[in-house]
């Protein structure tokens, strides 16, 4: 298992809701330092840089997911080598891809290839994000090319759909059902505003396509509806959540307007809790492969409020088969070698 070392340590430290942020952080800077990088930036998350003007980026989560402990029949926190596959939590997502970065930066180290890279190492992916919007306060220009290590089964992604997420909370007024007309009917409303969005959705949004997605148009999806507290009293308050995973830009600024007008009409307060972009990058000799899912490449755009970056491409490619926030997880060590081996190209 030396082969693995860092992989199998990495893997011991749990870091599910970053329990152990700390820890993994101090083991990063320590094996990047005596690989000759410098610390640029380190608190929860880390920034770590070799040579002048890097040009290339590697970013990863060090977070996991909780997991369900009578399910599991290995242990999560030791690797596990069974029949080519290597078992753990986190080995797909994305302690796996942390650490074939490292390895590829070792072996070409120690080919006396001369590095201009920074390796970025983030927090609370799993939840908030907040490891990236940390290194989005720190960080004003990234490097022209970004690779993030998310599990892609060895493929190489360059575009991801946009989400745009809404909660929705519809105030009425409660009644006996036997006589409803006294009462104003939160459900109802969320109801009357669910049809008229989606029909709204699938009139103006839906035929609007874009062949570089897989799935390729923006999808809406009712996530939750919680309202009433009686099945004989009129709802007096219901929230709704609805999401769409969007293929264009434009899609955000009329959906948003379609939504805060229906919520005029049933006297609904709207809150968007998340708005971000799709993006595709095109990049020369790569064909170009897509992602419905949203991972931290989403949330670096080419702009700030005070300029514009220089031109950026972002790469998603990581491991397989893609087993994330799977009992048992597990990748191959056919993948592993081979992501090694894809990360070394793309810096020589």
């Amino acid at each position: 298992m030396e082969k693995y070392k860092i992989l199998k340590d990495l893997v011991k430290i749990n870091t599910i809701n970053d329990n152990g942020n700390k820890e993994i952080i101090e083991y990063l800077e320590k094996y990047l330092l005596s690989l000759g990088f410098k610390t640029e930036y380190k608190d929860k998350a880390l920034i770590m840089s070799i040579g002048d003007n890097p040009k290339f980026g590697f970013l990863g989560h060090t977070d996991t997911v909780n997991y369900a402990e009578d399910k599991w029949k290995v242990n999560p926190f030791e690797l596990t080598k069974k029949d080519g596959k290597l078992y753990g939590l986190g080995v797909c997502d994305m302690k796996g891809g942390i650490a074939a970065m490292l390895d590829a930066v070792k072996e070409l180290k120690e080919e006396n290839k001369d590095l201009n890279l920074k390796l970025y190492f983030t927090y609370a992916e799993e939840t908030t994000f907040d490891g990236m919007k940390d290194v989005l306060k720190f960080e004003k220009e990234f490097p022209e090319t970004m690779i993030f290590g998310e599990p892609t089964n060895n493929e190489i992604l360059v575009g991801s759909k946009g989400i745009l997420e809404f909660e929705i909370k519809f105030i009425g007024k409660s009644a006996h059902s036997s006589n409803p007309d006294k009462g104003i009917s939160a459900n109802m409303n969320a109801v009357n505003l669910i049809n008229n969005v989606n029909k709204f959705y699938i009139e103006e949004i839906k035929t609007e396509i874009e062949n570089s997605y897989e799935i390729n148009y923006t999808t809406m999806n009712v996530g939750t509806i919680h309202g009433g507290t009686n099945k004989n009293s009129v709802s007096e308050e219901c929230i709704v959540t609805i999401d769409f995973r969007t293929v264009k830009d434009k899609h955000h600024e009329k959906i948003i307007k379609e939504i805060e007008k229906q919520c005029k009409v049933y006297n609904a307060e709207i809150k968007i809790t998340e708005n971000i972009y799709p993006f595709i990058n095109e990049i020369k000799n790569i064909e170009t492969k897509t992602s419905n899912f949203i991972t931290e490449a989403s949330l670096i755009t080419n702009k700030n409020e005070e300029k514009e970056y220089k031109k950026m491409n972002k790469i998603i490619l990581g491991l397989g088969p893609i087993t994330a926030h799977e009992v048992d997880e597990y990748i191959t060590e056919e993948s592993y070698k081979k992501l090694v081996d894809l990360y070394k190209k793309l810096l020589y």
